[in-house]
């Protein structure tokens, strides 16, 4: 091996266990096989239904300043409805006030 290459090899080591780490927490869940769901970077549970996903958008999308609802869902869902609660509340934070 040469001069060269015998500096070379921690660097690339250095390098590939940098690079390794560039993946958003939810595609690292996702690949492991497990079903945690975040929305807006805010963490909501894991195996959570159709309807609950959308209820947790709408009510996000909701408290950032534009009402979103099913109300078709709203009556009919429990799980929509509950979401949409909790969304609309954990996501209160993310509304920007323009000045």
């Amino acid at each position: 091996m040469t001069q060269i290459q015998k500096k070379s090899l921690p660097l690339l080591a250095i390098s590939l266990f940098f690079l390794s780490a560039c993946q958003s927490y939810n595609d690292a869940f996702v690949k492991k096989g497990k079903a945690y769901y975040y929305h807006s970077d805010i963490y909501f549970g894991k195996h959570l239904s159709k309807d609950y996903k959308k209820g947790i958008v709408d009510g996000c999308v909701t408290s950032k300043g534009k009402y979103q609802k099913s109300h078709s869902l709203f009556r009919t869902s429990k799980d929509y409805e509950n979401a949409w609660f909790l969304g609309r509340n954990r996501c209160r934070h993310l509304l920007n006030v323009q000045k």
